[in-house]
Parts: structure tokens; C-alpha cells; sequence
């Protein structure tokens, strides 16, 4: 059994995935009208402070290349001095994205985490529909003392939630008052950069990765038709149908919003926006590079190079047993993953390459986190800190006890070292993965790369350093629009429908290009105003797509 967070599930959190030129991330940045994004803008984040301590065999750097653990540490950090629960019991609203654990009353790993905690931490676990139990909680004005809000999840005027039924934690947070809560100050800018909202800071972010989706290849597979890596979208496309096999095999995952943003990446789509030149922006799918991508992906689609079932539920065992060729992860990590249903599997992970001659590809990186965590309002100053203190010790990083209490449970009872790798135990099959994914989703820390074998850790740091040379980030990070949050999930959705209605040869380019027009007129180039009035100085314009 591998410890490791899957998150192939988190893909349209992420926004990577789905059409989200004009939607904001973690809800966006302002129910009203006098200035929310430039509030937010201006605010101070929280000073960042690296724990000191850590070791990992292969560092990272500040561009996003991960650290690497090749084992598991010899003596792990501590880093908190008390247990963090003083009242007896804290409740929390979170989503598990693995099999959901047993119940805390038969689970020994949430016990013996609650005795590490100094109390109960009491856990409603959803496990699907997170955006319809977060509105029946909320309206209800029977908030648990935590709730994670998720980005991109259809949550709409998160402004004004925020600031009716959450309590403000900037002066508990920003600057140097993050200091008392060690692993809180290690959280780096770009993450807290999502959970501020009208110029306040409104919880813990959870870092995820700050790389963006990579397509997987099953090599063995792949190798029958010389490779995953192409040089040309014409290549890719004809080993596709080489490939595909009707009724038995298919090159790609049926999610088309996946293959659509790995598609334009070779075409030298915007990671979501476009910088022009004179500080405007343009949506990617304004762009005639999107219009390129969408008309491949008609070809890719008619060709049957997808798997018929869009709502196909097995991809994961399918793409391991080489049955489905190729999907898209939510990052280089995810490589290893598919060692669970198959040992031998090593994914190989596609570098975007010209799909022309003489275009520039690009790689976008991620936003960086799967949203926050705020505190119900209160004006109990002794309640907050007890809640910061707890949030402090469940983002503690890899590396640490703190984490290893969280993640992998207690030595001996959850796991074990061997050969210098955690191996559960027995328990932990029903224990420990639910209860993990449910924890992680509403606290983390930075991540690292770390896996039971060495060699996976180095080929993924590898492909990390690769694509961080043709890296674009998304300008708008950490910017807010208020039009957005009332509009961009709508006004998204919306043209994702009609997106995925063209690549299925079911409408034209041209209803396409009228449903960008509509985009343009119900608020999108609203949108783009707002985006770009806040738009900071050293944010460079995007580079041409020529090479």
C-alpha cells in the first residue's frame, strides 16, 4: 500500500481542467464593488519562513522544483511543543477523495491522532456533492468550527459568506504574526495568495503542487508505436489511431476538458490569459492558438482515439492494465501512482513539444493549492488560536512528527520502516488512505517528492526540471475579479458545454466562436478589465508563439 494523496479526483478543483478564463480560484476576491481586488492586492501576506531542520536528498527551488526525499528521513523534525486542542473537541466540514475510512470510533490511526491532537477532532466527511453539503451547512448557520472551501466547486459570492459567518484571521496571520505558528509562516506567499479575499485573510491555504496537469503514457503500450513522446500534433494523432483498438483499447481518457488543455499547450494556448503589450488581456479561448486546439480535437475525437464512456469511472485501472493508453494527471507526481494497481507501472510523463513547425509549446503551471480553510466567526480570541494552532500542526510538512501523525498514523500500530520506506500495516488498508485524503484536503503543507522507490523520485525530479523550461504561469494568480465571482462559474460552464459539444462533432467552430462572443457580452470582457486594473507591474507580457 503507497501513502500518497490522489488527486486525479481534484482535477476540476484545480481549474486546469476546465474552461475557467473569466471563473475565479478559491471563489474569488469580491462581493462588492468598491475595490475588492485591490484590497486584496495590497494586503500584507504573512512573512515565510522556511522550517529549519529539513534535509531532503535533492532540492527543490523557488521556481516550484519539488524537494526530494530518496527515503524516508532518519529522525523526523518536531515542531510543535503542546498538543493543540485545549477545549476537548473541534469539528470540521472536509471531502475525501479515497475510500472513506472507518468511522472514528473503530479507527485506531484517528484515535491515536486525536490523542496527539489533545482532543477530538470530529470530521464530517463527504464524500461526493461537497458544493450542495457546504450550502445545506451554511444556510443552516450551523457551521463546524472548520470548512474547507474548495476552488472552482460552483460556491458563488464567497466575499460576502466570508464576511457574514467567518472570522477576519489577518491579524493573527499577516506579516509577522504568523511567526507564532511555525509551519504556517513555511506556507510560501504564492499559496497564501489564495486565501485572501477583499484584503483580509480568511484561513490556511492547502498547497497541492504548483505544477499543472501532464499527460501519462503507458510505455508499454506507447512503445508499440515508437513512443509517447511526439514530435508534431499530426504524429500523436496517427499513433492515436494506431493505437486504438475499437471495442479493446483507446489511446486517451474520455475527460475532453483534460485532453483539450494538453492539446493547447502544444498549440502555444495562454495558461488562461494572455498579457498583451499594453497590459491588456485576452481569455485563451479568444485566442486563434485556441481555435487550432479545438479543431485538433475534433480530428482526435472522430478518429475514436477516446474512450467512449465520458463518464467512465475505471480509468485508473484501465490506464494500468493498458487498456486506456494515456490520461492526464493533476501533475509530474503523479507518475508513481499507478503502482497501486499495477507494480511494474512507471508512468511516463509527456513534455509539450511544437504541434506545428515553428510554434512555441508552453507548460502551465498550476495555481498552487485546492483552496482554504476559514474558522466559524467567533469572537473568541482564546477559540482562534486554539483553531490556528491546530491548522499549525496539520499543515506541518514531510519531514516532520507532526506529519507523520497526520499522514501515516503512529510507528508500529499504522506503519513501519523498512529498508528505509514507511510500510503499513495491515489496519491501515481501512484506516489510514480515507482519513489521509480527508485531512490533506483542508490542511497541507509545501509538498515534496517521495516515493517507495528511489528511481521514480529522480525520473519525476527530472521531467520537473524539464518542463520548468518552458513553464507559463498564470498572470492572474492570486488576483481577484468581482464580476467573476458573481459570474465566471456561469458564464464558464456555460462555454465548456458548447467547447464540448464541438470537439463531439456536434456543433461548429463557428457556434464556438458565438458562444465566446456571448462570453464577451454577459461579462467576460468585464472580466478581463477587472483582471488587468490589478494586473501587477512584474508580471511580464506573454511571449509570441512563434519560435
Amino acid at each position: 500500500m503507497r501513502f500518497e494523496l490522489r488527486r486525479r479526483d481534484l482535477l476540476t478543483l484545480t481549474g486546469a481542467a476546465a474552461l475557467t478564463a473569466g471563473a475565479t480560484s478559491c471563489g474569488g476576491g469580491g462581493g462588492r464593488q468598491d475595490g475588492g481586488a485591490e484590497a486584496s492586492a495590497d494586503v500584507t501576506l504573512p512573512t515565510y519562513q522556511a522550517l529549519d531542520g529539513l534535509t531532503p536528498d535533492l532540492e527543490g527551488n523557488e521556481d516550484g522544483l519539488h524537494n526530494v526525499y530518496l527515503q524516508a528521513p532518519e529522525k523526523l523534525l518536531t515542531t510543535t511543543d503542546a498538543p493543540p486542542i485545549t477545549s476537548g473537541s473541534v469539528t470540521a466540514l472536509t471531502q475525501t477523495f479515497a475510500t472513506p475510512p472507518t468511522p472514528m470510533a473503530d479507527n485506531g490511526m484517528w484515535q491515536r491522532l486525536n490523542k496527539a491532537l489533545g482532543g477530538t477532532l470530529d470530521l464530517n466527511i463527504v464524500i461526493d456533492s461537497y458544493p450542495e453539503k457546504f450550502a445545506t451547512i451554511l444556510a443552516s448557520g450551523d457551521l463546524p468550527d472548520l470548512m474547507w472551501v474548495p476552488p472552482n466547486q460552483g460556491i458563488p459570492n464567497i466575499a460576502p459568506m466570508l464576511e457574514a459567518q467567518f472570522a477576519d484571521l489577518t491579524e493573527y496571520l499577516s506579516g509577522d504574526a504568523v511567526l507564532e505558528y511555525p509551519n504556517l509562516a513555511a506556507l510560501t506567499p504564492g499559496s497564501w495568495r489564495t486565501a485572501v479575499v477583499n484584503g483580509r485573510i480568511w484561513g490556511a491555504p492547502i498547497p497541492s503542487t504548483p505544477f499543472g496537469q501532464v499527460y501519462l503514457g503507458n510505455p508499454t503500450v506507447w512503445d508499440e508505436v515508437g513512443g509517447f513522446q511526439s514530435a508534431s500534433a499530426e504524429e500523436f494523432l496517427e499513433k492515436c489511431k494506431d493505437i486504438s483498438i475499437p471495442g479493446k483499447r483507446w489511446a486517451l481518457e474520455p475527460f475532453l476538458p483534460n485532453a483539450m488543455h494538453m492539446f493547447g499547450e502544444w498549440f502555444g494556448v495562454p495558461n488562461q490569459y494572455r498579457v498583451n503589450e499594453d497590459r491588456t488581456l485576452t481569455a485563451a479561448h479568444q485566442t486563434d492558438e485556441y481555435l487550432e486546439s479545438l479543431e485538433y480535437a475534433q480530428k482526435v475525437f472522430k478518429a475514436g482515439a477516446f474512450y467512449p464512456d465520458l463518464n467512465h469511472a475505471e480509468t485508473a485501472q484501465d490506464f494500468a492494465n493498458g487498456s486506456i493508453a494515456a490520461l492526464v494527471s493533476v501533475g509530474p507526481r503523479g507518475a508513481s501512482e499507478y503502482r497501486h494497481q499495477n507494480p511494474d507501472l512507471l508512468a511516463e510523463i509527456m513534455v509539450p513539444f511544437s504541434a506545428v513547425d515553428g510554434r512555441r509549446p508552453v507548460y502551465d503551471m498550476g495555481y498552487g493549492t485546492v483552496g482554504f480553510t476559514p474558522f466559524k466567526k467567533t469572537d473568541d480570541e482564546g477559540r482562534i488560536r486554539e483553531l490556528l494552532g491546530l491548522v499549525n500542526y496539520l499543515s506541518a510538512p514531510f519531514g516532520t512528527a507532526e506529519y507523520m501523525q497526520k499522514a501515516f498514523g503512529s510507528e508500529g500500530d499504522d506503519y513501519t520502516l523498512e529498508d528505509g520506506n514507511y510500510v503499513a500495516t495491515s489496519s491501515a488498508e481501512a484506516d489510514v488512505p480515507g482519513l489521509r485524503s480527508a485531512l490533506e484536503i483542508m490542511t497541507a503543507g509545501e509538498g515534496v517528492i517521495y516515493n517507495p522507490i528511489a528511481s521514480d523520485s529522480e525520473y519525476i525530479y527530472g521531467k520537473e526540471k524539464e518542463l520548468l523550461e518552458m513553464m507559463m504561469r498564470r498572470p492572474t494568480n492570486g488576483l481577484y475579479s468581482d464580476t467573476s465571482s458573481k459570474k465566471g462559474t456561469e458564464l464558464s460552464t456555460r462555454l465548456g458545454d458548447v467547447r464540448n459539444d464541438v470537439i463531439q462533432g456536434r456543433k461548429s467552430l463557428d457556434d464556438f466562436q458565438a458562444a465566446v462572443k456571448e462570453w464577451e457580452e454577459g461579462g467576460g470582457l468585464k472580466i478581463l478589465e477587472e483582471f488587468a486594473a490589478v494586473l501587477p507591474e512584474d508580471v511580464p507580457a506573454t511571449p509570441s508563439t512563434t519560435l
